[in-house]
């Protein structure tokens, strides 16, 4: 038997028609069937009961029971079963391992920066809303288990990394080459409080005044997927962590034509020299406004090179390539910049003439001191000047070297790549394109610290701190991923998680039996786990974790 419900339309009006029926086969081609009764003026909750019950046949002892059992609210499933896929898809559960509880605990660390604010005690709390322990096998869970997690990746980082690489070299588009190309640059992250064993007062690139940072560096390959972090102490300038670098790549990335591609703050002379005393070792990088001018100077090259065009001139003694190029976007950004400048300049000397005539005894040389230190300010000082009025009234004057304004334009939007890489390696354009390809790690810092809350940095210990940037690390990595196949959706990654977080789940219990379902997913959420090809289980055993807090609130750091 079945139920036979349609709607259809007759004369502009609209019918529906419900019938219980059965089949009886007259021969192999051939069913006849005999309408047992019209249900078309039931209920629709009844017509909903008996199709629940003839398609479930045989399950009817299963259906009485449920009838009579109870259903409770249970953890969030679907931002987990998400994040737990997509790391399987991404090699990253193999990379911690799948038989370690250290590995489970790690695992959630990286999961728990998706949900909450980084810290040790907010990633316990989150896993007693969501089901991280259920779906990671984790019995128990405390901060302190976190802690020791921690440890034991530290201990076992180089191994980690190890493998990471080794997932990274097996992918297509990695498998044959040897010119591995690797992105390096250097960030940091400030710290609340003064206990880190790694914090100390260096360049604050987050502009805040006054806070100890961490610095750490971040190598990617050339499309900017994460292969390792390295953590610093926060006074530890860009290029004092470039030999770090080499030795890590020297000594676990054996690859033939190794190229690290840094920026001019990164991988100045001193680097250059090192990195090219290694075999198969080269370098990308680009000079500065004087190292232009000082080639000017000797004739190497002219202003007449500089083009949107890419022209390469080569030293042949030095075995040095440099790129340059002449950006007409940035040239106007730039000359735009020093037009907004002097007019804020002339601004302020007419204030001071304003406060010089309003204030019989304020003193001339004040106003002119105080000008020009903001001409100095703005690095105009070389063409710029401020003067008295030749008549000695009580007024100041802006004098302008006209020649060397023009000088300081005529590097406008240039700039010069420098490389000791062969041709028959990378070609000129595609040094160009690896160089720019920087800025894929400029993004992973981005991403890092305003979506993965790198700033959260909640812990003392050294060994932490880096342990803590190394599940960042991966956090990123799965960020990356999911902002690359969710874009056609239009959503952030933290946008997708939080809707997945929609996706809850039931417990029912019938008797001392308990079961756990899951929503089918629909809308968006479903296009969202199709895009990543995820698959949202219906029904999963009954599995709980004993997951509680030690400390409160108030007490975060160890």
């Amino acid at each position: 038997m079945y139920i036979d419900d349609e709607t259809y339309q007759r004369d502009g009006t609209t019918y529906r028609r419900v019938l219980l029926r059965r089949g009886k086969r007259i021969s192999p081609q051939k069913t006849k069937l005999y309408t047992i009764a019209n249900l078309s003026s039931y209920p629709d909750e009844e017509i909903e009961a008996l199709k629940i019950a003839l398609n479930n046949k045989g399950k009817i002892p299963y259906l009485h029971n449920l009838s009579k059992g109870n259903v409770y609210n249970g953890k969030i499933y679907g931002a987990i079963i998400c994040l737990y896929q997509v790391s399987q898809q991404l090699g990253i559960s193999n990379i911690f391992g799948n038989r370690n509880i250290y590995a489970s605990l790690n695992l959630w660390l990286i999961f728990a920066r998706f949900l909450g604010n980084g810290s040790r005690l907010s990633a316990v709390r989150q896993a007693q809303i969501h089901a991280g322990c259920e779906i990671l096998g984790i019995e128990s869970l405390t901060e302190d288990d976190l802690y020791s997690a921690m440890d034991w990746l530290y201990d076992h980082k180089s191994e980690i990394e190890k493998k990471l690489f080794s997932n990274w070299k097996k992918l297509p588009k990695n498998r044959i080459s040897t010119n591995h190309v690797f992105l390096y640059d250097l960030s940091s992250s400030y710290l609340e409080g003064t206990e880190n064993e790694l914090a100390a007062f260096g360049y604050n690139r987050d502009q805040k005044k006054g806070k100890m940072i961490i610095t750490y560096g971040l190598l990617t390959d050339v499309d900017g997927d994460p292969l390792g972090i390295e953590v610093f102490p926060g006074n530890t300038s860009d290029n004092k962590t470039v030999k770090t670098q080499i030795e890590k790549i020297k000594q676990e990335y054996q690859s033939q034509y190794i190229t690290f591609v840094g920026d001019k703050g990164m991988i100045k002379n001193g680097e250059q020299k090192l990195i090219s005393g290694e075999d198969d070792f080269y370098y990308i990088t680009s000079i500065t406004k004087a190292q232009i001018n000082t080639l000017l100077s000797k004739k190497f090259i002219n202003l007449g090179l500089f083009d949107e065009k890419l022209c390469e001139v080569e030293d042949i003694e030095e075995t040095i390539r440099y790129i340059l190029r002449r950006n007409p976007i940035r040239a106007e950004e730039i000359q735009l910049s020093r037009e907004s400048k002097m007019a804020s300049i002339r601004k302020a000397i007419t204030q001071s003439n304003t406060y010089l005539s309003e204030h019989p005894k304020s003193k001339v040389e004040v106003q002119i001191r105080d000008i020009t230190a903001y001409i100095k300010k703005l690095k105009l000082v070389d063409a710029l000047k401020v003067e008295q009025e030749s008549d000695g009234a009580r007024k100041l004057k802006l004098e302008i070297d006209t020649q060397e304004l023009l000088e300081l334009s005529k590097l406008d939007g240039c700039y010069a790549i420098k490389t000791d890489l062969p041709k028959n390696v990378l070609d000129t354009e595609q040094v160009h394109a690896r160089y720019k390809d920087l800025a894929l790690v400029e993004q992973a810092f981005k991403e890092v610290k305003s979506l993965l809350n790198a700033r959260g940095i909640f812990v003392r210990k050294k060994e932490r701190t880096i342990a803590h940037m190394v599940t960042t690390m991966f956090s990123y990595k799965i960020e990356r991923y999911l902002r690359n196949v969710w874009k056609e959706i239009d959503l952030t990654p933290m946008e997708g998680i939080e809707m997945l977080k929609q996706l809850g789940s039931q417990i029912i219990q019938i008797g001392k039996t308990k079961q756990i379902t899951i929503p089918k997913p629909t809308g968006l959420c479903e296009k969202l786990l199709d895009k990543i090809n995820v698959i949202m289980p219906n029904v999963l055993p009954y599995k709980v974790a004993d997951v509680h807090t030690n400390r409160k609130l108030v007490n975060r750091r160890k």
